[in-house]
């Protein structure tokens, strides 16, 4: 990556520079390690606050209100393309294209661009918890349980205390009358959330031959788009657009 590149060209800058003044390479090293750490830092900081300063505002784009469904689709397309900018750095700093790839995908799933957002999914990082598990709900939604599998493993083991994901990955699991693996995913998930009363009562009920109800899992688990949201008290019930 450039960054790291020129930090290192920087720190042999400064290592041969002291040689020449103390007529010592050793005398160098010292002051070349520092100007190596201290330019990638400098480096890498210039390219986080540019990454952030776009994402900042593909945020406010995807969270600023609608009038129709007509302004929502430009506000998701100005986001995106806010993010996809960002790509023009991931030649020059280590993770930030799987970390741009992964939140792309993520808005083209929860708008309904299936295919579009597995593009960016196989690009994106295995760090991403959340977006790994809209690729295990695609690849669910897809009939392709193998895939769903590798795609919630992975999730799990980059945000394994996050219960909506193992919530989610049981509950797919199920729907593909896959009950023995939906009692592990969630068996697991307890081990790995001790204290957290809404997975013990998941798998309370699916030990009981109950439901999986994922109410205590909203408004969070409705963007997977797999069930409607609820009704809420005196308002519309929202639908989700599927393709």
């Amino acid at each position: 990556m450039y960054n790291l590149l020129i930090a290192v060209a920087l720190g042999v800058a400064a290592a041969v520079a002291t040689k020449l003044v103390t007529g010592s390479l050793y005398w160098g090293l010292v002051p070349g390690t520092l100007v190596f750490i201290g330019g990638y830092i400098l480096l890498a900081r210039r390219v986080a606050t540019r990454i952030q300063a776009l994402s900042t505002q593909a945020q406010a784009e995807l969270s600023s209100p609608s009038q129709n469904q007509k302004e929502q689709k430009g506000k998701v397309e100005r986001a995106i393309q806010l993010l996809e900018q960002g790509l023009q750095y991931e030649k020059w700093q280590f993770l930030v294209g799987p970390e741009l790839h992964s939140q792309v995908g993520t808005i083209k799933y929860m708008v309904g661009d299936l295919d579009g957002a597995l593009v960016h999914f196989a690009q994106g990082t295995d760090r991403n918890g959340m977006a790994r598990a809209l690729e295990g709900a695609l690849w669910y939604r897809r009939q392709q349980p193998e895939k769903m599998t590798t795609a919630f493993e992975l999730a799990v083991k980059a945000s394994n205390k996050e219960p909506l994901i193992w919530a989610a990955y049981a509950w797919c699991a199920l729907q593909l009358k896959d009950k023995e693996k939906a009692l592990k995913v969630l068996s697991r998930a307890v081990e790995a959330n001790p204290s957290n009363e809404k997975l013990k009562n998941s798998l309370h009920q699916l030990q009981n031959d109950k439901r999986l109800k994922m109410r205590p899992y909203e408004p969070a688990w409705w963007q997977f788009g797999l069930e409607l949201p609820t009704q809420p008290p005196g308002g519309r019930q929202v639908r989700f657009q599927r393709r």
